[in-house]
């Protein structure tokens, strides 16, 4: 009732305004209001049906969502059967393109379709050209691109709103459209899953809140369970090294509220009857608070690490590398198993510590092998230079306010954007040339800077389809157009820079769901409080 009180009464005073008397004579209302109510509620009974379609053109934010009964009335129907009427009838040229192979290629003739057509309506026309009265054709949904963009609307209104000319053929690019297969029967956890990695083409690595790390092999069985943490897991890595990719050794990292990390290293190659347990190899002390994310150099020589203690510490996986006291220690496994006796296990200090975050640093992503991003509770996003200690990026105004400091020598310098007013959960780096920040924090808005554009650090794109905080993102690792969102809202989703809605939304989770990625390129796959691990595939990434 108070949101249409506020609608009448803005619509009263846009009536009052100089020179809206004659509006209101030219829809047979009076020239003067009686009262504000009633010579509203007259407006709002009379404006032209195809005035309001076109209405996100040219009216204020408060008249974009006006309620529906507010426009019953006699001569507004009337008025909306001719204008529906004439629309319908109006016709386009239109030529289907595609990259897609021959199978689905229709010819490049131009054919006439109505204006009034959505994706839908295009869809059924590609299918039925592509059928061609074939009846063991199986159509397929498609998705349609016109000037690059997604079409998320009907073609009259795409056209008015981009401004492109209806009297030239227009060409649109269809696409197949994005339906992920959801799995019947999850990959079940003993308590919430807070941790996902699917960047190795074989395994799925998950973190729980049980202190255990699982490995999953082709997202049906667990392999391995990684025991050692005190703490649940909070975040997970593969390390990509280059001799693992030759005798088949996996090396994983692992990072938890018991305020250590964890590497361990096990065979691949030889097959595994039953699940086995492992034991970490190195214990990374050092930090004193939970330990909130980990991520490892692309040539795996070194792991990053960022903790609820405000700082980030860079760890080597080679001994000799690590500063401080390395101390051989002897742990017993708690599995009574004569054949899992004593193992040794090294504890590394860290290599070096970044300080300048004010909050949790809740996410770090190793970009590129000098350049460290992280993203923190204190609103920023920082970019860290690992070798120079010396900043690649100008000092500027921003959205928010920019800062620049330089730490001392030992210590890499780095850059800091506020860049929006809440708390940041999560960061990845991708898109095109590998330059675009997403993140998400305490809202459920999933925003994208793109620091190359010089003067602002406004977002570029903000994708506000979420209705709670934004817990993880991905970006895919081949597109430079798809990302993944997760969110407490208990659902993913799935985008593409072309258009502002998602392509995908993902709701198998019964609960929240705290991490997501993608896994072998065509797969979506998510954790969650429910306790079970999802994968969606079948994306065709176009």
């Amino acid at each position: 009732m108070a949101r249409k009180t506020n609608l009448v009464r803005t619509l009263s005073n846009w009536a009052l305004a100089p020179g809206r008397s004659r509006f209101c004579r030219a829809l047979g209302g009076p020239t003067r209001p009686s009262g504000i109510r009633p010579h509203a509620t007259f407006l709002l009974r009379n404006l032209p049906t195809r005035v309001l379609r076109r209405r996100q053109e040219w009216e204020p934010p408060q008249l974009r969502c006006l309620p529906a009964f507010l426009f019953f009335s006699p001569a507004a129907e009337m008025d909306s059967a001719g204008i529906m009427g004439e629309e319908a009838s109006r016709q386009l040229q239109v030529r289907f393109v595609t990259k897609l192979l021959p199978p689905l290629k229709v010819p490049p003739r131009s054919i006439a379709v109505p204006s009034g057509l959505t994706r839908m309506g295009l869809s059924e026309i590609v299918n039925h050209i592509l059928g061609g009265g074939d009846s063991d054709y199986q159509p397929q949904p498609f998705d349609f691109l016109i000037d690059g963009e997604f079409v998320r609307m009907s073609l009259e209104e795409f056209l008015l709103a981009k401004g492109i000319s209806a009297e030239k053929i227009l060409e649109i690019e269809y696409v197949k459209a994005v339906v992920p297969r959801k799995q019947d029967d999850p990959c079940l956890h003993d308590d919430w899953v807070s941790a996902v990695d699917g960047s190795n083409t074989r395994f799925i690595l998950t973190g729980c809140y049980d202190s255990f790390a699982r490995v999953w092999k082709d997202g049906t069985s667990c392999t391995h369970v990684l025991e050692g943490h005190s703490g649940a897991v909070t975040s997970v890595s593969f390390i990509n090294r280059k001799e693992a990719q030759r005798d088949g050794t996996l090396y994983v990292g692992t990072a938890s509220k018991d305020r250590t990390l964890r590497l361990w290293k096990f065979d691949t190659v030889e097959p595994v009857k039953n699940m086995e347990k492992v034991r970490a190899f190195k214990v990374l002390n050092g930090h004193t608070a939970a330990v909130q994310s980990i991520t490892s150099e692309p040539s795996g020589d070194m792991v990053c690490s960022g903790s609820w203690d405000c700082t980030m510490k860079l760890w080597a996986l080679n001994d000799a590398d690590a500063e401080g006291d390395q101390v051989s220690v002897k742990k017993r496994k708690a599995n009574s198993d004569a054949s899992l006796d004593e193992e040794s296990q090294l504890e590394g200090g860290a290599i070096s510590t970044f300080n300048g975050h004010t909050q949790c640093v809740s996410s770090v992503v190793w970009a590129e092998r000098q350049t460290i991003y992280s993203a923190s509770w204190d609103h920023s996003v920082r970019r860290w230079d690992v070798s120079t200690g010396e900043n690649s990026w100008n000092m500027r105004k921003s959205w928010g306010t920019t800062f620049m400091k330089k730490f001392r020598r030992d210590i890499p310098s780095f850059e800091m954007w506020k860049v929006c007013g809440k708390a940041l959960n999560c960061l990845d780096v991708g898109g095109e040339g590998f330059a675009l920040i997403a993140a998400g924090g305490s809202d459920p808005v999933l925003r994208i800077w793109d620091p190359r554009r010089p003067g602002s650090l406004a977002p570029v794109y903000q994708f506000s389809s979420h209705s709670s905080w934004i817990t993880s993102c991905k970006w895919h690792r081949r597109s430079w157009f798809h990302l993944v969102s997760a969110s407490y809202d208990g659902k993913v989703m799935l985008w593409d820079l072309r258009t502002a809605w998602p392509l995908s939304v993902i709701d198998s989770h019964t609960d929240k769901v705290l991490c997501a990625d993608w896994w072998k390129d065509d797969s979506l796959i998510s954790g969650g409080a429910d306790s079970k691990l999802f994968i969606s595939s079948g994306i065709t990434i176009q």
